[in-house]
């Protein structure tokens, strides 16, 4: 299929419970786990147990209903804002935060957690600890310059971008002008963490082969550094997964502040 063809994310959406299913259940067949689950969530935690990363306020700004990397922020910050693309995505998420019937059974994480945390009694305090913590859920566009206008949102001491510059953007042009819209919503001396793929083309959600901006880890590193941002710690895995369902090479984790 040419790329032409390739679902827009942005435009087309997808559908946010096959793509749970696919990249992040824990069915034998789908053996993304190592990539999309344990690598972040391990980096994360590393990142805030060193202390610096920390507030009253992070903004996630990730791909689908994600809520995975989050259960590491919760114990650093006071409120998490989520901004999705989607109202689908939105309706998903919801179900989790307000534990509905048919919502995403995300327990297969919880030895992730328990590796991280050290004492498997506090999983399911840290499960409520997140749904209390996410204060509010808005839906975002890329296309206006404020991207939650009308809303104003409160300048955040951390922004997280998990896997969305790659699916929101088109080309590296378009990239860095997604990065300078996302990295507003920082505080002057806020963090940025971003989680990413890498040498990636497109990925299958369902029927729908999307759209996946190309980019590698030079090009990543530079626009940090272009746009005056620090790299604290930088952590690049190789693929585990075996399938066809998508082209990634590598998964990247980088923490960064501003110069």
């Amino acid at each position: 299929m040419d790329s032409s063809a390739h679902k827009f994310y942005p435009v087309h959406g997808f559908d946010s419970r096959d793509h749970l299913e696919t990249y992040f259940s824990n069915k034998q067949e789908m053996g993304f786990g190592d990539d999309s689950i344990k690598f972040p969530m391990e980096c994360l935690d590393r990142a805030f147990s060193e202390g610096h990363i920390k507030g009253d306020l992070l903004i996630d700004i990730s791909i689908g209903s994600l809520i995975h990397h989050l259960y590491a922020a919760s114990g650093y910050f006071k409120q998490i804002l989520v901004l999705k693309v989607s109202e689908q995505c939105i309706m998903e998420l919801n179900k989790w935060i307000n534990t509905r019937t048919g919502a995403f059974d995300w327990s297969h994480i919880m030895p992730y957690i328990k590796c991280t945390e050290g004492n498997s009694d506090q999983c399911q305090d840290k499960d409520m600890t997140l749904k209390t913590a996410i204060t509010k859920v808005i839906k975002f566009d890329i296309d206006k310059e404020n991207l939650t206008d009308p809303e104003v949102l409160p300048p955040a001491d951390c922004v997280f971008i998990g896997m969305m510059f790659e699916f929101i953007s088109k080309d590296q042009d378009d990239y860095i002008k997604n990065f300078r819209k996302f990295v507003k919503l920082l505080k002057p001396e806020g963090h940025l963490i971003l989680f990413g793929v890498l040498n990636t083309t497109y990925a299958m959600i369902g029927q729908d082969k999307v759209h996946v901006f190309k980019c590698d880890e030079n090009f990543v590193r530079k626009v940090l550094t272009d746009e005056r941002f620090v790299i604290d710690h930088s952590a690049v895995q190789k693929r585990t997964a075996v399938s066809d369902h998508t082209d990634y090479e590598t998964v990247i984790f980088i923490t960064a502040h501003r110069e």
